[in-house]
């Protein structure tokens, strides 16, 4: 693993990949109700459901890359990203 490489394994992410999949079942009601002419204070509660879905999936890959480098640290071994690489990312979804 080279630096930058955070590992994006399905099985450790699990939870982050759960909540991208419910978020994209949300996106698809989100846009049959705005073609169906739903009303708008409706659309946008499930949009920002959306939105925090997306924030928390997110959150959560950002903690798996910290631990993934920690865990290299406790082995003496380089981290795959810098804590100023994972700053920034984290930096990104705020």
């Amino acid at each position: 693993m080279e630096v930058g490489d955070v590992e994006m394994d399905a099985k450790v992410l699990s939870n982050p990949l759960m909540r991208l999949k419910r978020a994209n079942g949300q996106l698809g009601a989100v846009i049959a109700m705005i073609e169906n002419g739903d009303d708008c204070e409706r659309v946008l509660t499930q949009l920002a459901a959306v939105s925090r879905a997306l924030d928390k999936a997110g959150f959560k890959i950002i903690a798996t890359g910290m631990r993934q480098c920690q865990e290299a640290r406790e082995r003496g071994e380089q981290p795959p990203m810098s804590e100023e690489q994972l700053e920034k990312l984290f930096m990104a979804l705020s």
